[in-house]
């Protein structure tokens, strides 16, 4: 009777993983490209820079190599002058001086952030301020766009009157170098990525947040919301600002042309970090649960088919344990799979077993971000409420203290 459950359970979950699979699948690369304009606005793009990126030299370069039709302005925004990447903007500012093509672009000193806001949004809240064009865009400093990217997202952002604001969608690129590297990719490539594909898929081209790495905003829309200020009190304050556009009645749409976030080198333990603070950021920064029922449903397939495998074996039925084994390694091969398929590089035998560790460890993880009342980011450590938002009157600590800029 227990090899009977088994086997039909295993069955229907391998199924299950199958169809779920090819939807998120064919989901991948389902956005429509914008219309080409007439005449393109002016943009001011705000670059936040805490640390040093891995290939934070290319990356500079690129936000420099826009192929935009229209005006740019490129905006570097450091805490103070102790920025270790603060000499490799200078250095492409002056390099890029004599050029008449090239964007103007300036730095800028927010200082540390106050109470209750985080870095990013401090830096971003600085930008707005010395913004001088039409349009309002915010990169990380991590991401690599390419030419075309920029474009296109401005071409998304116009294309209708109640568009407010529009992002693109990220990936990550190169290959794995380290096992951290190969977690932080399937993290990115084989879970979030593809869920955000079916979820804009299923919303016509928009989502009801934002995801921020590489987002634009026209100036009315941060107006109606009542300013980038509004977020404050969020960690996850780009998703948020999002979602205070979608409920001011705009709209959040999604670029068809993803952009490359550049991790390489990056250490197992460094890896962890990431890894709980993004379980963190679901928690305050995704609206609702039909998003994440993407990652739940893998999870819940790869342990359920787990539990089923060891209990069919102690009980000596090993047919039926191996069938149930089947659904963890098929969820497993999906996530690699998917990681392919959105652009990501291959990971090969040597890594072929970290998405097996990652639904493995997330229960840990996400016990830990349920108990654990503080993130680390960018340098910073943020005290966060039993809602993973900022704590009243949290304080914010850099982990390498330097002093405020003049």
């Amino acid at each position: 009777m227990l090899a009977a459950t088994v086997t039909a359970v295993s069955i229907l979950f391998l199924l299950e993983a199958w169809r779920f699979h090819r939807w998120l699948s064919r989901a991948i690369g389902g956005v429509a490209w914008p219309l080409t304009l007439d005449s393109y606005p002016s943009v001011t793009v705000v670059r936040p820079i805490k640390g040093l990126d891995a290939g934070a030299r290319e990356n500079i370069a690129a936000a420099f190599d826009t192929g935009y039709p229209g005006p740019v302005e490129l905006l570097f925004v450091f805490d103070d002058e102790s920025e270790p990447a603060l000499p490799l903007v200078r250095e492409a500012i002056e390099a890029h001086r004599a050029n008449p093509r090239a964007p103007s672009a300036r730095v800028l000193f927010s200082g540390d952030p106050p109470a209750g806001r985080t870095g990013k949004l401090h830096a971003m809240i600085a930008g707005l301020h010395e913004a001088r064009h039409e349009l309002i865009a915010f990169a990380d400093s991590d991401i690599r766009p390419d030419r075309r990217a920029l474009t296109l997202l401005v071409e998304t952002l116009m294309a209708a009157p109640e568009v407010g604001s529009a992002f693109a969608p990220v990936v990550v690129p190169i290959e794995a170098r380290t096992v951290g590297d190969a977690g932080y990719s399937l993290l990115l490539n084989g879970l979030y990525g593809p869920a955000a594909a079916a979820a804009t898929l299923k919303n016509g081209g928009e989502l009801p947040f934002i995801m921020g790495q590489f987002m634009i905003f026209k100036r009315r829309a941060i107006a109606a919301i009542g300013g980038l200020e509004s977020a404050e009190g969020q960690l996850v304050d780009d998703m948020y600002l999002g979602a205070r556009i979608k409920a001011a009645g705009l709209r959040n749409r999604v670029s068809p042309h993803s952009v490359p976030i550049i991790q390489e080198g990056l250490p197992l333990g460094e890896f962890w970090k990431t890894y709980l603070r993004w379980i963190t950021f679901s928690r305050s920064g995704l609206p609702g649960r039909s998003f994440k029922w993407s990652s739940w449903m893998h999870g819940i397939s790869f342990w359920s088919g787990l539990v089923c495998a060891v209990l069919a074996l102690v009980t000596g039925h090993p047919i039926a344990a191996a069938l149930a084994a089947l659904v963890p390694l098929g969820v497993s091969a999906s996530i690699n799979r998917l990681h392919r398929k959105l652009g990501g590089a291959p990971l090969g035998v040597r890594f072929s077993w970290v998405a097996v560790a990652l639904l493995l460890v997330a229960p840990i993880v996400m016990l830990s971000a349920l108990l654990r009342r503080r993130v680390e980011w960018r340098g910073r450590s943020y005290s966060l409420d039993a809602g993973a938002r900022l704590a009243t009157g949290q304080v914010v600590r850099s982990d390498d203290p330097s002093p405020r800029a003049a």
